[in-house]
């Protein structure tokens, strides 16, 4: 009847955007096969040091061909490691440029090796003393009240699940009674400010003032907008300092701090100046703390003593070392994208005058806005005339990092305020800076960014409703090398939302972990790599950890070697691509037991047909692998006649099973006085071979599992 109106939920409180529940299929598996080798690039060897990759070659053991990775050093020096030993090989990652080869068999690489270890014993020791002693300290307890789920309630989207649990986590932290130290990571766009906005609304509701940094005066103005949008209609004061805020408002933010009349103040490290004064600080948010100088990160750890910090950041942390570092610092990972966001469209063509002003063109007549990025200073004057004499209909700005930083921020702050519509710049584009009015990117010369840069670039578009669009240009004439056309077939088919993070973890040539751990590590990952410094790094802190709980170390990592004459291989006929063979070695070598190298068969026989000879051969050779490992075994040579085992160090972790089972075995075993165990059997065909192998070395495993 008319007497009655109803109103549901979205009449009052507007739409919600529900995202439909998927489940998430793992790209690890998939991007392992990315992060694979190109001839040329260098690698480490754990015993030998840093030698240049130069491809797969078949070297016959004994009658059979054998898999291996052919490595050159100093001098010209060869090395060949097999296929199942790959994981005594790491990636040298970052930048390789002026990096000289180790020499095989010199010494210098094992003193570098052990210098090193004990600087990240240090590291890590220093690391859990820190988390030791924040455990101790009291801290504000800051609780949710009853305004908390209003304040919920203006964020239009449904949160994700990463999110939620960050929120919870965070949430949780600040109600714990101890000081909060959450380190909050996610892909650009992703969510974090909203974790960061409900953290705020918590502490300044409780009564404490919180203060909010950025690197940069950009960011803080965003931050800004944000904040008092948010804020509304509740009881909160906010203040804003930076470069580029009037010296009277600075002034009066400054004494508003001071009186507490001023809840939460958003602005660059001015807010973290000397001359800046709290009267009741409660929580700091960081945004991107890797971007800060040295400086301006001791004036934070100064802040940080009692207060509750939350740090944000959109570098990527490889995902071996959250779990390393679980209870050292709460670490939340948001990966999933909102419920709204459109994949960016990518197109990777040629450099077409038509397609690239079309592509100008059409953003702009829908009201956006669009970047053009240039690898080279000196090409931007080119692309400059392009624009005045193609696309006269858009005005565009310029800037590059030769500029004064005054000046480039100016220059930003104009476009963020829509006054041009084309952003003309080198890879300069603020990596956190959030335009959701521009939707289309253009790559000049795409062929000569990284595969991480690309990503970051194109994280740049896309963060609205509005679909986006990615033009990756390469040379009109001329060709670009197999690795950057790969490079860039590969952006174009990696079009998922979300993929960019785990993309980011996996491409190791990208910043790394360094903000982690705060401790200056380019000068220590350059000696090394990123690879094998991150699993030292690793394994110092598991070790360090054990040590404070009073139990045993984990034991040391070990590669077994086994010498067996039958063909081990991926055949060049069954897969052709050799970065692809590459990279199915690779994650061969990280599977960790039957169940793994199962599924490893599996998938293989559904991507490439039934399995040849060699391939079965291989997987089970790794499983004779993971099983040698199990016994501390360090050598294994497999004959016709028989097999020799070479025992790590010597040593047996049951040596009563040991002589037990030489008993057992009546005369087809003995214990040589080397310490080596040679085993008699008849295993004249290679099948014979590999599963004599396979039994003994699951019968020493086993026996090893008894004794330790």
């Amino acid at each position: 009847s008319d007497a009655i109106s109803l109103l549901t939920e979205q009449d009052i409180l507007g739409e919600r955007l529900v995202r439909r529940q998927k489940r998430r299929k793992s790209a690890d598996a998939f991007l392992a096969e990315l992060a694979t080798l190109s001839v040329g690039d260098l690698v480490v060897h754990l015993d030998h040091g840093i030698g240049r990759y130069e491809g797969l070659t078949s070297i016959p053991v004994g009658n059979s061909p054998h898999d291996c990775v052919a490595l050159t050093y100093a001098g010209g020096d060869k090395l060949y490691v097999p296929v199942e030993n790959l994981d005594v090989l790491s990636r040298y990652g970052g930048e390789s440029e002026g990096v000289a080869l180790d020499k095989l068999g010199g010494e210098a690489w094992q003193r570098r090796k052990a210098r090193m270890k004990e600087r990240i014993r240090e590291i890590a020791g220093e690391l859990l003393s820190t988390a030791a002693q924040r455990a101790l300290r009291p801290g504000e307890i800051l609780a949710a009240d009853a305004a908390y789920p209003a304040f919920v309630d203006r964020f239009p989207y449904q949160e994700t699940d990463d999110q939620d649990r960050a929120i919870g986590d965070v949430l949780a932290d600040m109600a714990s009674g101890r000081p909060m130290d959450r380190l909050v990571c996610g892909d650009v766009g992703f969510g974090k400010t909203e974790v960061a906005l409900r953290a705020a609304f918590v502490a300044a509701m409780a009564g404490m003032q919180v203060a909010v940094v950025c690197p940069t005066t950009l960011l803080a103005r965003q931050h800004f907008t944000n904040f008092v949008e948010r804020f509304k209609g509740f009881p909160i004061n906010i203040g804003r300092l930076s470069r580029l805020v009037p010296a009277a408002e600075a002034q009066r933010t400054r004494e508003g701090l001071a009186s507490g009349q001023i809840d939460i103040v958003v602005g660059t490290h001015a807010v973290i100046a000397k001359s800046v004064e709290f009267s009741r600080l409660g929580l700091v948010i960081v945004d991107e703390e890797q971007r800060f100088g040295v400086v301006h990160k001791e004036r934070l750890k100064q802040l940080k003593t009692d207060v509750h910090v939350l740090t944000l950041t959109a570098t990527p942390i490889p995902r071996t070392l959250q779990m390393a570092m679980s209870g050292l610092r709460e670490l939340s990972v948001i990966q999933t994208p909102p419920v709204d966001r459109l994949a960016v469209r990518t197109y990777v063509a040629p450099w077409d005058l038509v397609v690239i002003r079309e592509a100008l063109l059409r953003e702009h007549d829908r009201g956006g806005q669009s970047f053009f990025v240039t690898p080279r200073i000196k090409d931007l004057p080119d692309i400059e005339e392009f624009l005045r004499a193609r696309v006269p209909e858009v005005k565009y700005v310029v800037a590059h990092g030769q500029m004064a930083p005054g000046e480039v921020e100016e220059r930003m702050g104009a476009f963020y305020d829509r006054k041009y519509d084309v952003l003309v710049s080198t890879t300069i584009v603020e990596s956190g800076l959030d335009i959701p009015s521009a939707n289309t990117l253009v790559v000049h010369r795409a062929d000569r960014f990284g595969l991480a840069q690309l990503y970051q670039l194109r994280g740049r578009v896309g963060r609205s409703k509005t679909r986006a669009y990615a033009y990756l240009t390469t040379p009109e004439h001329g060709a670009i090398t197999d690795t950057a056309e790969k490079r860039l077939k590969l952006l174009g088919d990696l079009d998922t939302l979300g993929a960019g993070f785990q993309l980011a973890s996996h491409d190791l040539d990208i910043r790394g972990a360094g903000n982690l751990v705060g401790d200056e590590q380019s000068g220590h990952i350059r000696e090394v790599g990123f690879e094998l410094y991150q699993s030292m790094l690793e394994e110092a802190i598991l070790v360090a950890k054990a040590e404070g709980a009073g139990v045993a170390p984990p034991r040391e990592a070990l590669s077994p070697v086994i010498t067996v004459d039958a063909p081990i291989l991926i055949p060049e006929d069954y897969v052709p691509d050799l970065p692809l063979r590459m990279a199915l070695y690779r994650r061969l070598n990280e599977a960790e037991d039957r169940a793994g190298l199962d599924g490893f068969a599996a998938e293989m026989i559904d991507r490439f047909g039934p399995l040849p000879p060699e391939t079965a051969n291989l997987i089970q050779l790794m499983e004779i692998k993971a099983n040698a490992k199990a016994a501390g075994i360090a050598k294994l040579d497999v004959g016709t006649k028989g097999a020799l085992v070479s025992f790590h160090g010597d040593a047996f972790a049951n040596v009563p099973g040991l002589i037990a089972y030489v008993e057992r075995l009546k005369g087809r075993a003995r214990l040589r006085p080397d310490n080596r165990l040679s085993v008699s059997g008849d295993w004249a065909s290679a099948g014979a071979r590999l599963n004599g192998a396979l039994q003994l070395s699951k019968g020493l495993g086993k026996l090893a599992k008894l004794g330790g």
